[in-house]
């Protein structure tokens, strides 16, 4: 059986015993999530969200992305180049049940 959640503006499709990466959320490493925004679940779908079903998870770890390299430039101009990095935040979870 498969649920779809949504988290940090996403949509993600979870099963039981899957790992997801989703934007950072405010837990601390083996601690136990819950998702209640369930949009999809057992053949159901809610209008948004079904009533009463939910994803819990495991939180296994708080990490950053790979990096990304961000260049700015104007033409015409010698001073205007910039570089800039960025990591984004996420956190990795461990599904461990779906009740629908």
């Amino acid at each position: 059986m498969y649920a779809i959640i949504e988290t940090g503006g996403k949509q993600i499709k979870v099963e039981e015993g899957s790992v997801i990466f989703v934007e950072k959320l405010d837990a601390a490493e083996g601690s136990t999530v819950e998702f209640d925004k369930v949009l999809f679940a057992d053949g159901k779908i809610g209008h948004p969200f079904l009533e009463g079903a939910k994803v819990t998870g495991v939180v296994e770890k708080q990490g950053k992305g790979r990096k990304i390299t961000i260049v700015k430039y104007k033409a015409k101009k010698s001073s205007t180049r910039r570089k800039q990095g960025h990591r984004q935040p996420y956190t990795r979870i461990k599904i461990e049940s779906i009740e629908a």
